[in-house]
This record gives structure tokens, sequence and C-alpha cells, in this order.
């Protein structure tokens, strides 16, 4: 007799999409959950997004989640932030926070966003993206060391978790000076 074996892999679809006000309370939740067990954190990354959403710094193409099988299980936030120095000023944006729930962390997701985020804001004019965070996880995204380019945070950090990108060639040329984050940041 002969034996036959059906396996069925079940194939995870991800979908990346704009945020919408309808996801918000989800995405409040998210963030809280995806931040609760962090070292590095100050735990009240969704209130700062909450005060983003309400700022001239927002950006709604720039709120994007990530679905699985119709569940948020992810959200990623840019806003816009200067780069000034005595001479001139630049724009740029701020990549904060990106967010996974914890059970989907290590999966690539946050990775996912980041890249769409990537693709989206430059599709929308943007040269650069500045960040604080982990020193090994965001250069396999194209991130640098901000002091490369003469560029400083507002506040003392270690200078190897202040990182910036360009979107575009040549998109950090001529670009230095101190970030100044929307007053949000602050509050």
């Amino acid at each position: 007799m002969l034996l036959t074996i059906f396996v069925v892999v079940a194939l995870t679809i991800m979908i990346i999409r704009q945020e919408s006000e309808n996801d918000y309370a989800i995405v409040f939740n998210l963030i809280k959950s995806a931040f609760k067990d962090a070292d590095f954190a100050d735990h009240t990354e969704h209130f700062l997004v909450e005060r983003l959403r309400q700022s001239d710094a927002f950006i709604p193409e720039l709120s994007m989640v990530a679905e699985i099988e119709g569940e948020i299980v992810g959200h990623i936030l840019l806003t816009k932030l200067k780069i000034k120095n005595e001479l001139t000023e630049f724009d740029s944006l701020a990549l904060a926070p990106v967010s996974v729930l914890p059970r989907f962390q290590g999966k690539g997701i946050g990775g996912q966003l980041i890249l769409e985020s990537h693709k989206k804001a430059k599709a929308l004019g943007y040269e650069s993206i500045v960040l604080l965070g982990h020193e090994k996880y965001y250069p396999r995204f194209g991130y640098e060391q901000a002091d490369k380019y003469g560029i400083e945070l507002p506040f003392e950090v270690p200078k190897e978790n202040c990182m910036v990108v360009a979107l575009v060639e040549n998109g950090l040329t001529g670009v230095r000076g101190m970030v100044e984050y929307p007053k949000e940041f602050n509050e």
C-alpha cells in the first residue's frame, strides 16, 4: 500500500499600510506592549505617538502598520524634524518609534516596516532620517553614526546610538548641525 502524505505549509502574508484613525487604540496598546520590558525605553512611547499625531510634524502617510491575518502586529512612525546650524536648516525625519508585538518580535516585521517607511519617505521627497537606536540593529538598514556628518542630538547620548540614513544619493551632503525635534518629543 502506497502512503501519500500531504504537508500544508501556511504562508503568512503581511500587509503594510497607512495607519487609520480606527487603528489608534490598537496601536496605542501595541506600542505599550512592545516597550513594556525594554531596558532602553522610557515606557511612554505610546503617549509620544499620540502627541505626534496631533502635531505639525505628523505625516499621515508615514504612520504605518503591519497586519498579519487582520491583526495589527507592528507600527512605525516617521515625523518631521530640522537639522540646524548657524547658517541654514535642513528638513529631515525622525524615526520614533518602531514597535512590534512581543510575540511577533524577531521575525523581521520591524525590518520590513523600516524598509517600507524608507521607500514611502523617499517617494514623498524626504532625503534623510535621524534616529536614536540600537547600534547593532539599524546599520543593516543603511544607518550610520550621525557624527560622521557633523549631526548632533540636543542631549547627551552615546554617539554610536545617534544615527542617520540618506534616502537618496548625496542626501546628507552638506547637512551639518543640531537636530531640532518637534516639541512633542519633550513633553
